[in-house]
């Protein structure tokens, strides 16, 4: 079968971090650590598994983390290689293993990606994963599987850009008949900004500052609003297109990220109510500022600014994946006294209608918000023209691109 396969090379990842930003060289320079290869089809690893032929898959900024070499080296015990790439997906069953009961040949899924105790045949489970929590498995090296955290970093699964990948029954999560393919694509995503957003406990009259707005950032602006979030949305956006889907997606005002540091943080704070003053050294202080803060960037610069306008006794909630921040004053996280929150994934979400879990509740969303969301996914690319779907979710400025699909199997 055809899958973009990842395979580990040090003297590539030190290239990559020397080429930095210049993301086309990635591809023109022989130096991209993804290749399209013919590889065999993973084995269902146990009767509890079934295989997947994905129809439509996402490409998270995860995937781009590793492509570029800008994740953490913290991670790469938790992986094993040779990897495919992929967890954002919709698919359909086209093999079960013999003791399957939750899912069937024929049935159209999305894929729950974390691979805890349950999936790599682990009993007793794990603290994490006996409360539902299975991303935050401490397991993720052993059981009947390789190491890896997700679906599309485990060199026993395969992943999401491929034809064809494996699952334990207990991922794989039907999606209704109504529900378009372009939708079905971001429930993964949709789920870990729903997660993300329940981090916080949110007021009707408070202000909500989304720092982002590519397509976690949206998905967490629209999270907001599907969880009944009826707070002012103040929303960062880079691009004009990101600006028009905001709004869509129940922006109250937006936000930009051009000119000075001064400049900036004086149209900041008008908008978010704060006062900004000016130290002898460093970046200006900040007074004031948004009741939660969502920083959907992860980067130095947005962490910095995030926790900056965040105002006393509130709420600032990681949702983006960092790599090593770097330059990042926590002062005002000890003067303000934030709360302090880092969202990964998914997890068993407290409502007020019971606990709920993050994949559940997506899809239910998406029931009422599916076809508004799926305008947010770019025209898909075939696995063969990989190098242009990587510079197309790479340079959203110019391909106006939120998310990038890649169209597997048709139907």
């Amino acid at each position: 079968m055809k899958a973009l396969v990842y395979r580990k090379s040090i003297p590539r990842y030190a290239a990559l971090k020397l080429l930095g930003p210049h993301v086309r060289g990635i591809y023109t320079s022989g130096i991209s650590p993804v290749a399209l290869r013919d590889v065999p089809e993973p084995a269902l690893p146990a009767p509890h598994w079934v295989r997947i032929a994905p129809k439509l898959a996402g490409i998270c900024g995860s995937d781009l983390a590793t492509l570029c070499a800008k994740g953490s080296p913290y991670l790469a015990p938790l992986t094993s290689m040779p990897f495919v790439l992929g967890h954002e997906l919709v698919g359909v069953v086209v093999e079960t293993g013999t003791a399957v009961s939750r899912v069937a040949v024929g049935d159209r899924v999305v894929v729950h990606p974390a691979l805890g105790c349950r999936v790599r045949g682990i009993d007793p489970v794990c603290d994490a994963c006996r409360k539902g929590r299975d991303a935050l498995c401490r397991n993720v090296t052993r059981g009947d599987i390789s190491p890896g955290i997700q679906t599309g970093y485990c060199r026993d699964t395969g992943g999401g850009f491929s034809q064809s990948l494996v699952v334990h029954e207990s991922q794989a999560y039907r999606v209704p008949d109504a529900m378009a393919n372009e939708a079905a694509v971001l429930v993964e995503p949709f789920a870990c900004a729903i997660h993300g957003v329940l981090r916080a406990t949110i007021e009707d009259n408070d202000t909500v500052l989304v720092i982002g707005a590519g397509a976690i950032g949206l998905l967490t602006g629209a999270a907001l609003r599907a969880t009944d979030c009826k707070a002012r949305i103040v929303v960062v956006a880079k691009y004009d297109h990101q600006r028009q889907h905001a709004l869509g997606l129940g922006a109250n005002d937006l936000l930009d990220v051009t000119g000075t540091i001064e400049s900036r943080y004086a149209t900041w704070a008008k908008a978010l109510d704060a006062e900004v003053l000016k130290p002898e050294l460093g970046k200006p202080t900040v007074i004031g500022g948004a009741n939660v803060v969502f920083d959907c960037v992860a980067s130095s610069q947005s962490i910095d600014d995030g926790i900056r306008f965040t105002r006393s006794g509130g709420t600032f909630v990681l949702v983006g994946m960092p790599g090593i921040p770097k330059g990042v004053d926590w002062t005002p996280m000890w003067f303000k006294e934030l709360t302090v929150h880092a969202s990964y994934a998914y997890g068993p979400e407290r409502r007020a209608d019971g606990t709920r879990d993050t994949f559940d509740l997506a899809i239910d969303v998406m029931g009422t918000w599916g076809e508004t969301l799926a305008k947010l996914v770019s025209s898909p690319f075939p696995l063969e023209a990989y190098r242009a779907a990587f510079v197309s979710a790479l340079s959203t400025g110019k391909s106006r691109a939120v998310k990038t699909v890649f169209a597997i199997h048709d139907g």
